[in-house]
Formats: C-alpha cells, sequence, structure tokens
C-alpha cells in the first residue's frame, strides 16, 4: 500500500478520534462540562497543545505538552466520554510517559481528574496502573510541580494521586471521595449524598481542594494563574521581571487601628496587591497564600486573630507546614505575619496538638530558603516559636507596639506582678496599669530587638520596602547541613 493510501487512513482515523462520540460528548456537554480535549486546550496557550500517542485513544486519557505564558508543561487529561475514562494498563502507559518527560524536560505537570474509576475487567492490572501512577507522583514531589484539576468523579486511589500533588483545585462538577455515599451510608447508618461528602464544598471545608471553583473554566484559569507563578522545577532560577515598586510605602498600614485585618496587610505588601489564597475555608485561624514582591514569588503564612484569636490549631499547622515544605522544594521565600497568642486552648488531646506544633517547627527548621518573619501584634509561645524565632527565620521584623512573650500578657502579669495587685484599692485599674507595663517593659518588640532576636522595630507603612529589600538580600542564600536522607517528620 502507498504512502499516500496509508495517510488517508491515518486522517481517517485520527479525525475519528479528535472529533469522538457525538452522544457521549453531548451528555458531558449537558452536564456542564468541558470535553477533555477543550480542557486541555483552554487550559494552554492557544495553539501550543502537542499532543502524544494520540492513536492510543481506547486509553481513556489525553497526554501531552504545550505552553502556559510561554513555559513548557505537560498535561494529562482523563477523557470521561472514552471508556468512562478508565484507569487501566494502557491508561497509566500514556500518563506516565507524560510524567517521566515532565521529569527528564523539568517541567510541571498538569492532571485533569475526570474518570468513572478502575477499569474493573483487567482486575489487579487497573490495581498496579493507579499504584504506579502514584509511585511516580511521589517520585517527582519536590523534582517539579504538580498540579491537579478534579474536574468529575475523582474516586479511591485516584483522590490518592491528586492529593499528592503540590496544588489541588476543584470545579462544581468535581468530586473527590475515598468511598462512595453507598459505603458511607452502609457504614455510617446515615444516608448522605455524593455532594454532601465529594463535592466542591465538602472538599475546600476538609482542606482537600486549595480551591474551588464555579465552571471548569474558571478552575482553569486557576491553574493558569497559579502555574505561572511557580519556577519550572526545583533548580530554576528564572528572575522575575518587577512590575511594581519596593519603594511604593503604605500608609494605610500606619493607620490601622489593629492588625486584624491581615488579608488587607498582606495584599498592601505583595505586588499590585494580588494574591491567591489557598485553603480559605480550612483551618481558618492560618492564612496561606501565595503572590509575588519586587517580581519575586513569595508565599505569605499569617495568624488570623479573627478566628481563634490567631491561635496554632492542628489543622492550622498542617496547612501552613505542607506550603513551607512545598516552597522549600522549590526555594521560593515565605514570610509569615505573626499575630497570635499561641497554642490553642481545647479539650482535644494535648499530644494531638504537640504533634502538630512540632510538624510545622520542624519544617520551617529543616527548611532552607529564605524565611522572613513579620510581628504585627501578639507573638506568644509556639507562635513565636515556629513562625519567628530568630533560630527557624533569615530576618525577623516587628511593628511597634509587638509583643514577644511566653505566655499572653495577663497571665504573665499575674504569674510575675501578682504580687503588686495584693491589697490595691482598686484592683481592676491597677492589673490593668500591671498589664501595661508588663508589656512595655518586657515583652515589646523593642526590647525583643535590643537583645537580637528582632532584627528592627519598622514602621508598618514602610513593610513593603523592608521585606523586599531582604529577599533580594537573600536571594543567594546557601546553607550547608549535616548529612542525612531526610528528617523523620512527626505525622
Amino acid at each position: 500500500m502507498s504512502v499516500e493510501s496509508n495517510l488517508s487512513i491515518i486522517r481517517e482515523r485520527k479525525d475519528a478520534i479528535l472529533n469522538g462520540d457525538a452522544a457521549l460528548i453531548a451528555e458531558q456537554k449537558k452536564a456542564g462540562k468541558l470535553t477533555a480535549r477543550e480542557r486541555v486546550d483552554k487550559l494552554l496557550d492557544s495553539g501550543s497543545f502537542v499532543e502524544l500517542d494520540v492513536l492510543c485513544a481506547d486509553a481513556g486519557v489525553i497526554t501531552g505538552y504545550g505552553t502556559i505564558d510561554g513555559d513548557a508543561v505537560y498535561v494529562y487529561a482523563q477523557d470521561l466520554t472514552v471508556n468512562g475514562g478508565a484507569v487501566g494498563e494502557k491508561h497509566a502507559k500514556k500518563v506516565l510517559k507524560a510524567m517521566e518527560l515532565a521529569q527528564k524536560l523539568g517541567c510541571p505537570i498538569i492532571g485533569l481528574l475526570d474518570s468513572a474509576g478502575a477499569k474493573l475487567d483487567e482486575g489487579v492490572q487497573a490495581l498496579n496502573a493507579y499504584a504506579a501512577i502514584a509511585a511516580k507522583a511521589a517520585q517527582l514531589s519536590g523534582v517539579v510541580p504538580q498540579l491537579t484539576a478534579i474536574m468529575g468523579p475523582c474516586g479511591g486511589t485516584a483522590s490518592v494521586i491528586a492529593e499528592i500533588s503540590d496544588f489541588v483545585v476543584q470545579s462544581a462538577k468535581g468530586e473527590l471521595f475515598v468511598n462512595g455515599p453507598l459505603v458511607v451510608s452502609a457504614v455510617s447508618g446515615k444516608k448522605v449524598t455524593m455532594n454532601e461528602i465529594a463535592g466542591s464544598e465538602a472538599s475546600i471545608k476538609s482542606g482537600a481542594a486549595m480551591l474551588c471553583c464555579e465552571s471548569d473554566e474558571e478552575t482553569l484559569e486557576a491553574l493558569r494563574k497559579i502555574c505561572a507563578m511557580l519556577p519550572r522545577n526545583n533548580l530554576d532560577e528564572a528572575v522575575f521581571t518587577a512590575t511594581d515598586s519596593l519603594d511604593r510605602a503604605e500608609a494605610q498600614l500606619n493607620a490601622l487601628e489593629n492588625a486584624d485585618d491581615v488579608r488587607a496587610i498582606i495584599r498592601a505588601i505583595a505586588d499590585q496587591g494580588e494574591t491567591i489564597e489557598l485553603y480559605s475555608e480550612f483551618a481558618a485561624s492560618m492564612i496561606t497564600a501565595i503572590g509575588k514582591l519586587g517580581g519575586r514569588t513569595v508565599a505569605f503564612i499569617a495568624n488570623d486573630p479573627t478566628h481563634d484569636e490567631g491561635r496554632l490549631t492542628v489543622y492550622g499547622c498542617k496547612k501552613a507546614a505542607k506550603l513551607v515544605s512545598f516552597c522549600d522544594a522549590f526555594s521560593i521565600p515565605v514570610i509569615t505575619l505573626v499575630n497570635s497568642n499561641g497554642m490553642k486552648i481545647n479539650s482535644a488531646p494535648q499530644g494531638e496538638l504537640a504533634r502538630a506544633a512540632a510538624a510545622l517547627l520542624q519544617t520551617m527548621s529543616d527548611a532552607t530558603n529564605a524565611k522572613l518573619a513579620l510581628i504585627t501584634g501578639n507573638a506568644i509561645g509556639m507562635a513565636y516559636a515556629s513562625m519567628a524565632a530568630k533560630a527557624v527565620c533569615d530576618m525577623v521584623y516587628a511593628w511597634p507596639g509587638a509583643v514577644v512573650s511566653a505566655v499572653t500578657t495577663p497571665i504573665a502579669t499575674q504569674l510575675l506582678l501578682g504580687d503588686e495587685m495584693t491589697g490595691a484599692d482598686d484592683a481592676i485599674a491597677k492589673r490593668a496599669e500591671l498589664e501595661e507595663k508588663y508589656a512595655r517593659d518586657i515583652a515589646d518588640g523593642v526590647n525583643a530587638a535590643k537583645n537580637g532576636y528582632v532584627d528592627d522595630v519598622i514602621e508598618p507603612a514602610c513593610t513593603r520596602k523592608f521585606l523586599g529589600a531582604a529577599i533580594e538580600m537573600l536571594s543567594s542564600k546557601r546553607e550547608n547541613r549535616t548529612a542525612k536522607k531526610h528528617g523523620v517528620m512527626p505525622l
């Protein structure tokens, strides 16, 4: 058969693959979802996608590479209209090929998940397919950024693979679960729906998803924004172009009545006031976000005093530790904004609180990326030790009126100056006087600075300038540590 004859056959086959099953595509559209190919096209720069293994169409997954804002990325998109996007041996081979190429070329890998589950007729082969993808994702962790979008069903082992990745974004049509509603209902004795246990609202509240979006289009745009902020790999030293002057003063920070509106503070520090908040409805007393400062991508980790007095909680510590760990792997600076009264006081097992705080403190201590702390209010006990101590941060700044203490001012006053309250004519007025004295003479940030535990007490309006200059200075930071395979995380 001639080349020309073969060419027509190949064209027909490819056209059939690209056009897909019209009836199944119509069902996908009726459900308010884009097709897998449409998702890839919207994720990547226009016309940049190059598909791999096009003729292996029955695998139920589309793989290939393209660009986001001109930078190369690899992508795989499960196709629910082809065999339900079921995961089997062929499916895994295509995904693993894309992941291996991403590793070799040092590019981010993005997964768009929408699958009915395992290919049951393959039995153990399907289980091994999931395990192989999960194992490869674990190997790529800390080597290239891994982003995952939950755009349809994502159950069982697939949900675990998603959680191994660095960033998880879920659309309103996404379902992230280990056990389905029938199993959960049978075990719990209470009827539950898929949306209740696996919908986007459930995922954002449980911390399974970092961001949730209303539509496929919004989900893909969120992935583009995140990816554009990240280095291509753990060795990438790309220099970002500064678009906002570090000399810009933020006078409104001087006028703050208190430092409770921490999101406003973060926006005032970030370039153009733009950040992407992660886990917004999970562990609300700890805020995590990424943005830019002086053109460089940075992470913000902040206590929110409007929730639990900004106290450290089990999930708040884990939330912060995950972002610090990611940033350390890719040499992204971390800025902590500290305003907390220490660990949360509750009836939960104290060992659980201790273990979570240990995870945060160890992660901060082990991290060799640039770490800056800004004490905007109280830095009490473990909040200071894990987020603002000179032992874990390269530079520590404080605002006027900041308090650094082992315990809160009322407790410290009672323990240290309790005798002076005895016999006072007005015990309440005396206590207030003594608390002010303790905060001013002992716990004030100025005293911490005099002893070298705070590098400077700065004017709030100049915060952006100080932090930006410090990050610029620390851009060439190098640390030599004791040789070891890895530390043992207190999980």
